[in-house]
């Protein structure tokens, strides 16, 4: 069984930064694109950044700039560091894969989220 789990959320004042980790577990053979998404309260799930297996990355323009997507290959493991935040950042943060558990099955799979609060 494959799971995604975010960590990193709080709250923090507009201006200040946040560092949100996700850490895919199970029996993963393969790890594709990676990506973050976000939800406000009201609003549809958006995409936020993506991060190619080979390190190619692409941001929705609203972050652009102030986020930085990342990954470490050896730990599963894909980040997002955002800094300049504000209060329109305020959403659950989710990460998600495309990762293969086999050499014939590859699926997109989701994080349960974390909660990003910025306010003063």
């Amino acid at each position: 069984q494959v799971q995604l789990v975010e960590s990193g959320g709080g709250l923090v004042q507009p201006g200040g930064s946040l560092r949100l980790s996700c850490q895919a577990s199970g029996s993963i053979f393969s790890i594709y694109h990676m990506r973050w998404y976000r939800q406000a309260p009201g609003k549809q799930r958006e995409w936020v950044a993506t991060i190619t297996s080979g390190g190619n990355t692409y941001y929705a323009d609203s972050v652009k700039g102030r986020f930085t997507i990342s990954r470490d290959n050896a730990k599963n493991t894909v980040n997002l560091q955002m800094n300049s935040l504000k209060p329109e950042d305020t959403a659950v943060y989710y990460c998600n894969a495309d990762l293969s558990i086999s050499t014939i099955t590859t699926n997109t799979y989701w994080g349960q989220g974390t909660q990003v609060t910025v306010s003063s």
